[in-house]
């Protein structure tokens, strides 16, 4: 799940005094290897792209909300300049706050360059941060604790919040080696947490409210993880009601067809279950059309899967994030509800669809 590294990330490169690198020519960093924690929670400024991704629902009484909030990190290909101003690395930062009962989605966006007191994503661990905006991982490798902090005076609201560990880590496609096409280059690393004990308080508007809820953090890095088919993907990371967790996602041509497609399913206590790329099927639905780009996206989706048939609807159809100011694009990504093919509730999470307004650049 990534917003499009596009022409924001050549204008802060150029604004740091070089001109953007023919980054397309580098081979890929990303080949299979057992993953290893606490190190891989951090970063790896080695490959081109990376992200921490973490959504979920919270529930302030009867009120319930959707939010997001994610840290990319981008090379720029400037290792080799010797000016201590050269961008060598990234960071952006997103987040996002869908109010279910109000139909209205609040987000912010962020970039700079990594360094200066800044912006920084730390190896190690998780540790990254964009001037206030902030995410950390702490504790052991296999009971750790996620804390985010988002503060956003110009959309009107603020997150603290810590995510508690509840399940193992949930390594996606070939023990975290994640094919994303059909050429061998285009994979990441990838792993999930899903199931995430979510707690906190929500700002908004200057009143502050105690939540709870789940959530699901990604965090996955690579380099050439689009072929140069694929237009965008569709994607899904839901928490259900039984404590399992399912991902799914396609990548799409242009016409809209099905490139390459993968996910997981893992019920609480049992094995991940990964889908070959023929096993995942997304069917759209009804679409909804954005009054601010007027781009067309389908807001509910018939998901099949090996462990079965679902239907993916959101919660209310205003969810598309304008990131022109940081990673240059519109997408779609919202709080959406899982229902088992009869129409009987089984969860909750969050459904990304990019490449709609214009094609994805990474």
């Amino acid at each position: 799940m990534l917003a499009a590294m596009h022409r924001r990330v050549f204008i802060a490169a150029a604004g740091a005094g070089a001109a953007w690198p023919a980054l397309a020519a580098t081979p890929s960093m990303v080949r299979p290897r057992p993953l290893v924690f606490p190190a891989d929670f951090g970063a790896h400024p080695a490959t081109r792209t990376e992200w921490w991704y973490v959504t979920g629902s919270l529930r302030a009484g009867d009120r319930l909300f959707g939010f997001q909030v994610t840290f990319f990190r981008s090379a720029t290909g400037l290792a080799a300049s010797d000016s201590r101003f050269a961008a060598r690395q990234l960071v952006f930062a997103h987040a996002a706050l869908s109010d279910v009962a109000g139909g209205r989605l609040r987000h912010d966006q962020r970039l700079a360059r990594a360094g200066f007191g800044i912006a920084e994503a730390a190896e190690g661990d998780t540790l990254v941060s964009l001037r206030d905006w902030s995410m950390r991982r702490d504790g052991p490798a296999d009971a750790g604790r996620y804390t985010a902090h988002v503060r956003s005076d110009n959309a009107g609201f603020m997150l603290d919040l810590a995510f508690a560990t509840t399940q193992p880590v949930l390594l996606q496609g070939e023990a975290g080696y994640s094919r994303k096409g059909p050429q061998p280059g285009n994979a990441s690393f990838y792993y999930s947490q899903p199931q995430l004990r979510a707690t906190g308080t929500l700002t908004l508007d200057g009143r502050a409210m105690p939540v709870q809820g789940r959530a699901w953090l990604d965090q996955e890095w690579g380099d050439l993880m689009l072929d140069p088919q694929a237009v965008g993907w569709d994607w899904i990371g839901m928490n259900l009601d039984d404590g399992s967790a399912l991902m799914a996602f396609r990548h799409r041509r242009a016409d809209g067809s099905t490139l390459y497609a993968g996910g997981s399913f893992r019920a609480a206590g049992g094995a991940v279950r990964s889908f070959a790329s023929d096993e995942v099927r997304f069917v759209p639905g009804r679409t909804w059309t954005s009054p601010a780009s007027r781009t067309r996206y389908p807001v509910e989706w018939a998901v099949e899967t090996p462990t079965g048939r679902y239907r993916v609807k959101a919660l209310f159809d205003s969810q598309e994030l304008d990131s022109r100011a940081s990673t240059g694009s519109f997408y779609w990504e919202g709080l959406s509800e899982l229902l088992t093919e009869p129409g009987q509730h089984a969860g909750l999470g969050y459904l990304e669809m990019t490449g709609y307004a214009a094609p994805m650049v990474l």
